[in-house]
């Protein structure tokens, strides 16, 4: 897509201004809908009008350019986006292997990037399980769990009242809603109070998630699967990870035997968003 941006620019931007360009952009929507988020550098500020003109050019469904303001912060894990150009209602039905969800990427966490990791993940899930997906957004991993396993059940837990509100929606509009459970509340308040255990517990935040391992350990079922997501430095992806994982299990008298040890995503040259799956075992 960059190239098609480029020869629209081409003339109207200066050379070192063109050579600034985002070389990707993240669109989430249908055919008929869709917001772009782009990444502007420090240099383009009088530009970037004409750049958001020039993706909605190339990208017909393209109906709304948001400008990336911060990085995501906060419980709720939201960047601030800046409208550019366009509508602004920047709602959308993102689709995404056959499932459907509604979003607002301004009031909510989704990432597109994270559709072939969910492809890794409900390739190692079987029917019949039990599931817990903490931090669970607007609902793409237990719906699409759901969606392609239908003896499984899923529990999905989310502090985000715009995301639960989404979740629940597409729920509905996925036709899940019989077999993914939705509760708005802070994982540590909400999980202890479930009571039952889970086959498989889901920890998808990156950034911290390690810190609710307290509240996910006693969650699992003798020889059930957690799945713990971490940012780690490149040079060394797994150490941390795996010391945290033995320290928590250890804790309430368990072990643990590694299953999968997966490099996700780069987040940075320097970090990396790492995901290591354990079972949890008896002495």
């Amino acid at each position: 897509m960059r190239r098609g941006i480029l020869a629209e620019l081409r003339g109207s931007l200066p050379e070192e201004a063109l050579c600034l360009v985002p070389r990707s952009f993240d669109i989430l929507g249908s055919k008929q809908r869709a917001v772009a988020i782009v990444e502007l550098q420090e240099g383009l500020e009088a530009y970037e009008e004409a750049i958001a003109e020039a993706v909605m050019r190339v990208q017909k469904n393209v109906v709304s350019v948001l400008a990336k303001q911060s990085a995501r912060e906060g419980d709720y894990r939201v960047r601030e986006l800046r409208l550019v150009k366009g509508n602004p209602d920047t709602e959308i039905v993102h689709r995404e292997s056959g499932c459907h969800f509604r979003l607002d990427p301004r009031t909510v966490y989704f990432s597109t990037r994270e559709s072939n990791e969910r492809n890794r993940i409900i390739s190692t899930i079987v029917d019949g399980e039990e599931i817990l997906v903490m931090f669970s957004g607007v609902g793409p991993l237990p719906i699409r769990i759901a969606k392609a396993r239908p003896g499984v059940r899923a529990t999905a837990v989310e502090l985000n009242p715009y995301a639960h509100n989404y979740c629940v929606e597409n729920t509905h509009m996925n036709r899940v809603a019989d077999r993914v459970e939705t509760i708005q509340g802070d994982v540590r308040e909400v999980c202890p109070g479930l009571g039952r255990r889970f086959d498989r517990v889901l920890m998808p935040l990156p950034k911290g998630a390690y810190r609710f391992l307290d509240v996910a350990t006693p969650l699992l079922k003798d020889g059930g699967t957690l799945s713990l997501y971490h940012w780690a430095p490149g040079d060394d992806l797994f150490t941390e990870a795996e010391a945290l994982l033995r320290e928590a299990f250890e804790g309430e008298g368990r072990g643990v035997e590694f299953l999968r040890r997966v490099k996700v995503s780069q987040y940075n040259p320097k970090f990396w968003k790492v995901r290591v799956d354990v079972k949890a075992t008896r002495p």
